[in-house]
Parts: structure tokens; C-alpha cells; sequence
């Protein structure tokens, strides 16, 4: 028989179940799975909407640039042939662009190689935010204890949504600090959930239950991790992994090739 902390003899369990110890372990491992699931769909999703946004930004007006070109081709194409397909063609690439962005850091008008020339573009590393071991620490705890799939009632779930909504901003933010309020806020507001004690009949019935929801939770953790790893950017960023910015280096030096070598076709037309 062991102790408690004042020496005061502690009974041992008596299982009313000889499955219950066997279920006590498989939910143990199960909750550890899915909490680190959790952990690493968010965490993907914060560097897919970083990527993007970086992407976007340094990048863009490149991929404008490029339509805009695509429609003048077509357009003097169209010009010289007056076929009708290529009229159509020309039609068809004037109607997908958007208002051109201010291109004065890709294309210097006034550059003494010529007009339209396409002087060197770098791209600065961007500031990317990757919530380090602390915020990941703070993220799995809050999604362990306050995840609305744990509840049944209607009005707990939304709390509890409308809770772990504002544990996904601070952790995308990578915001320790603002995790750390919210673990304290969780603590201070909210009852542990009941749970059938050890050793009594409910328990077993308690158990299942929390396994099988485990189970599906995980289930649907690995779609969502897979959705985010096939769309378009997160299959570019899967490229390179460890190192995105490398990345963003080599695609504009794709991009400023295709952009002379389309300016070097509209010129020929023109002429």
C-alpha cells in the first residue's frame, strides 16, 4: 500500500472492471496523439497563411505583371492578324486582369538599358512568425481542457468555441504571453469537466465513449492536415520546407526570366 504526501496510507483502486486499466492506458495515448495532432495542423496553418501573405506581397505585382504582358501580346497579335480566334484570345487575357500595381521597383521606365528593361529584384527575407516550444506548450494544455468538442450542452460549445477561436489568434500570433492569460482565465472560470471516478461502474461506459470520439477527432485531424499540405501553397511550400524564403528567392528569379522574355516578344510584335 503506498502513502500520500503525509504519510497517511492510500488505498489502491479496485477496478470494477478488469478493462478498465487497458482503457485507462489506450485514452492516455490517444488524448498525447491528439493533442499533438492539434498542435501540428495549427501550426501548419499559421505557416501556410504566413507564406501566403508573404507571397502575395512580394510576388504579386510580379504575376500581374506578367498577365498585363500576356494581354498586350494577345492584343497586338490580334492587331496584326484580325483573325478571329486571336481576337477572342485577346479578349479573353484583357478580362482577367486587375488594375496594374505600381511597378516602379521591378520595372524602371527610365533605365538607361532601355524602356521596359527589367533591372535585378531582391527579395527580402520576410519576418515570419513560428510560435516557439512555449506557445506550443501553452496551445496543447488549452486545447486539451477547453476544446468544445469535449462538451455536450449548445451553450458550452459555443464558449468554448468562442474561447479556443481566441487561443487559435494568440497562437498564430505566436503570443506567449497572451496564452499564458488565457490558460489563467480557463483556469479561474471553468470546473473540471466531470468524469466518472476510478473504479466505479460508469467509468468503463465514460471511457469508451472518450476513446471513440478520440479516434474520429484524430480522423479528422489527419484530413485536415492532408487538405493543408495538397493546396496550392501548401504543396509550393512543401518544396522547401525548412527554408520558405529560399524559395520566394528562386520563384522570382522564375518570374523576372518569364517577364523579359515576354517583353523581349512584345517588342518584336510592336516593331
Amino acid at each position: 500500500m503506498t502513502t500520500d504526501r503525509v504519510g497517511e496510507p492510500v488505498p489502491p483502486v479496485r477496478w470494477a472492471d478488469p478493462e478498465e486499466p487497458e482503457l485507462e492506458a489506450r485514452v492516455a495515448h490517444a488524448e498525447a496523439e491528439w493533442v499533438d495532432a492539434e498542435v501540428g495542423v495549427e501550426t501548419l496553418r499559421v505557416e501556410l497563411d504566413n507564406f501566403a501573405l508573404v507571397h502575395h506581397q512580394r510576388l504579386g505585382p510580379m504575376y500581374v505583371r506578367l498577365d498585363e504582358l500576356d494581354a498586350l501580346i494577345a492584343e497586338a497579335r490580334a492587331a496584326r492578324t484580325g483573325s478571329p480566334e486571336d481576337l477572342r484570345r485577346a479578349y479573353e487575357a484583357r478580362s482577367v486582369l486587375e488594375p496594374m500595381p505600381d511597378l516602379a521597383a521591378f520595372f524602371d521606365e527610365g533605365d538607361a538599358a532601355g524602356e521596359g528593361a527589367v533591372p535585378p529584384v531582391s527579395i527580402e527575407a520576410p519576418e515570419r512568425i513560428r510560435p516557439d516550444r512555449e506557445a506550443q506548450r501553452l496551445f496543447r494544455e488549452l486545447a486539451r481542457r477547453a476544446h468544445p468538442d469535449l462538451a455536450q450542452d449548445p451553450e458550452e460549445v459555443q464558449r468554448r468555441g468562442e474561447f479556443i477561436a481566441r487561443v487559435n489568434e494568440a497562437y498564430a500570433r505566436g503570443d506567449v504571453l497572451a496564452l499564458e492569460q488565457l490558460a489563467q482565465e480557463w483556469a479561474d472560470g471553468d470546473p473540471a469537466a466531470f468524469q466518472p471516478a476510478a473504479g466505479t461502474p460508469e467509468r468503463v461506459a465514460w471511457l469508451r465513449r472518450r476513446l471513440e470520439w478520440l479516434e474520429s477527432r484524430l480522423h479528422r485531424l489527419e484530413a485536415a492536415r492532408a487538405e493543408l499540405a495538397d493546396s496550392p501553397m501548401g504543396q509550393l511550400l512543401m518544396l522547401h520546407p525548412d527554408d520558405p524564403d529560399a524559395l520566394l528567392e528562386v520563384l522570382a528569379e522564375q518570374l523576372l526570366a518569364s517577364v523579359a522574355e515576354r517583353q523581349s516578344e512584345l517588342e518584336t510584335l510592336l516593331s
